[in-house]
């Protein structure tokens, strides 16, 4: 089955920093509101879909709507803007890139710095800061001022295109997961226990918003749904790959802040088994997802795991994913959902 990929492209352009997720939001609610029984918005401005199912019990799965970004701190004399990263970024892949400014309206502006033609010997074999870019945005001061001010956020510029079999735009991470949630619970036709699909803020400074949903929903199962490396590129040893694209959907099995429950890690091969869904296992030994506020803040915990989506060049604006591992991380997930009463659930 294909993937909607007119709607992956609109969820993956849109503008979303930390804290600051209101074009998603609108879409997400767009699409979401007729798919279940309840909607829910909390302060922090996670939605909670919520689908009910046939037995009292809880899973909830979660996925961040925000992506990485930045805040403006300071408009110099001349209208160059200078900023705050909103997540992680390598300093390097700002280079020659074209960002969004949020401000009164949106206005396009370009990350700059000093040419290589007049540094000195020692500055070109420094690698890039954060601090040695500023945004141009071909205005004055006066001019800036009038639609920008402290504290706007800016987000890349970049649209979806299709390459192969894949799709390539900035925020894949974590748009796709965004997506496959949506379609999931599009394609869910009944769950033995209540869903909630919480679409999340703030992830990327922290998992916060998935840290105060779990805290309402306190629910006794858990999926995360966010992207990995995909590190299968020239001059990649077979050890540092993590996934690999065209391989099929990933099974987290532990990345830097949560070791996913062993029954949960079993349960997930056996369901991709059973339904003839190819997978990998996911072992990150940097970065985190919303897994580990599903497992941990809610009272005595969460039985939880991730599905993971292989994605190149993560946090850049070239991420790149396979049309077919999305489409199998759909369909592992929806699969887990309906089959978690099927499962013995004691430790042993």
């Amino acid at each position: 089955m294909a993937i909607n990929v007119e709607l992956l492209a609109e969820i993956c352009e849109v503008a979303g920093a930390p804290g600051h997720e209101q074009r998603v939001r609108e879409i997400v609610l767009r699409e979401v509101t007729p798919l279940v029984d309840e909607v829910r918005i909390d302060n922090m401005g996670n939605i909670t879909a919520i689908k009910k199912g046939k037995k009292d019990k809880k899973v909830m799965i979660g996925a961040h709507m925000d992506e990485i970004g930045f805040i403006v701190t300071h408009i110099d004399d001349k209208g160059f803007l200078r900023f705050h990263t909103l997540g992680g970024f390598d300093p390097k892949t700002l280079t020659a890139q074209r960002v969004i400014i949020h401000g009164k309206k949106d206005l396009v502006g370009v990350m700059g710095s000093k040419p290589i033609h007049v540094m000195s010997p020692e500055e070109r074999n420094k690698p890039p800061k954060i601090k040695d870019f500023f945004i141009d945005t071909g205005m004055s001061k006066e001019e800036v001022e009038k639609y920008i001010s402290v504290g706007d956020t800016i987000t890349r510029e970049r649209k979806l295109i299709e390459m192969g079999n894949c799709v390539n735009c900035k925020s894949i991470d974590n748009r796709v997961s965004v997506f496959i949630l949506i379609e999931m619970l599009r394609e869910l036709k009944e769950a033995p226990y209540d869903v909630y699909g919480v679409f999340t803020v703030q992830e990327e400074v922290g998992i916060r918003g998935a840290n105060v949903a779990t805290q309402e929903v306190k629910p006794n199962f858990g999926f995360g749904l966010d992207t990995t490396i995909a590190f299968d590129v020239p001059g990649a040893a077979g050890h540092e790959k993590i996934t690999e694209l065209g391989k099929g959907t990933a099974i987290k099995v532990m990345d830097s802040s949560t070791i996913c429950d062993y029954r949960m890690v079993e349960y997930m091969k056996q369901t991709a088994d059973k339904h003839k869904i190819e997978y990998q296992l996911e072992i990150l030994t940097g970065g985190g997802t919303d897994t580990s506020g599903i497992q941990r803040f809610t009272p005595g915990g969460s039985i939880v795991g991730a599905v993971s989506i292989p994605t190149r060049h993560i946090h850049q604006v070239i991420e790149m994913a396979d049309k077919d591992d999305i489409r199998k991380s759909i369909d592992l997930l929806r699969h887990c959902v309906q089959d978690l009463d099927q499962y013995d659930w004691d430790f042993k």
